[in-house]
């Protein structure tokens, strides 16, 4: 007979169970989007690096204000897998920072960079899973060259993706059009070699191109090329991708730092109801 108290049935421990429902606001399809940007990690709060005590922080105050994440292809694509009163948070990596991602010599997360946060995070909260996305530059990836492909299949497992930043970074304002293609088809053909066929865009430093076009799609060497969208530096909530006038290649990100306009300038916005944020129905 089952027992009816102490979460056991048979002897075997049962999975907690979830609330129907993940906070009490009310549906809004409409509502903003919050994409988070991170950078470097450090263990001291600077300028470009996120301390790894205010991410562990981030992600805690994110969890209780019914926050879940998505990637952003899924974002892009308005299909964000969100239980019922979730509201999305794209949180996104740029530059593949080696405090961002670090394997031990057993191949296993170094607990003390930021995604070996983010698992353990995800381990005691896991509706919260390690779903991001990372904007990388190829010639980095996070150091450790020769865990490189081990580091994707991780990413892979995890649910997140890799993203373009192009190449070497530049500003792409300060590049010829042709340049500008190299840049980006360079990027995408190593994505490709990882299985990512449709990705997003990152512009270095936020800077767009002249020539505005060539994100619509472009040819180079006889071959196509196509993002799905690109996301800026231009601290804002996102539109819902249910918008009217939607720009999926202007998409706004909140600068993961300390003080006016970070992480928690926005939250405090959304949790005195300042902004009205994407809940799921």
């Amino acid at each position: 007979m089952a027992s009816t108290t102490g979460g056991m049935a048979s002897g075997v421990a049962l999975a907690p169970t979830l609330p129907t429902r993940v906070s009490d606001r009310k549906p809004n399809s409409q509502g903003d989007v919050l994409v988070l940007m991170y950078h470097k990690f450090a263990v001291k709060e600077t300028r470009y690096d996120r301390s790894y005590d205010h991410f562990g922080q981030d992600l805690e105050r994110l969890y209780e204000m019914g926050f879940r994440p998505v990637t952003m292809s899924q974002y892009l694509s308005n299909d964000m897998p969100l239980r019922p009163g979730a509201s999305p948070v794209v949180i996104t990596m740029d530059d593949s920072a080696t405090s961002q991602f670090q394997l031990q010599d057993d191949g296993s997360v170094a607990p003390d960079c930021a995604l070996g946060i983010w698992q353990t995070f995800a381990a005691n909260h896991p509706d919260f899973p390690v779903h991001g996305t990372f904007y990388v530059l190829p010639g980095v990836m996070w150091g450790q060259k020769t865990w490189i492909d081990r580091k994707v299949e991780l990413i892979k497992e995890w649910g997140s993706e890799l993203a373009s930043h192009t190449w070497d970074h530049p500003s792409l304002r300060k590049l010829t059009d042709e340049q500008v293609k190299v840049e980006i088809a360079k990027s995408l053909d190593f994505l490709r070699k990882y299985g990512y066929d449709q990705v997003s865009f990152a512009y270095p430093y936020g800077i767009y191109p002249k020539n505005m076009g060539i994100l619509d799609g472009f040819y180079w060497h006889d071959r196509a090329y196509v993002m799905t969208g690109a996301v800026t530096c231009d601290t804002d909530l996102a539109p819902s991708p249910n918008a009217d006038g939607f720009k999926p290649f202007k998409v706004p990100r909140v600068e993961a730092e300390e003080g006016s306009l970070g992480v928690d300038f926005w939250l405090d916005k959304i949790e005195r109801g300042h902004r009205q944020v994407f809940v799921a129905p």
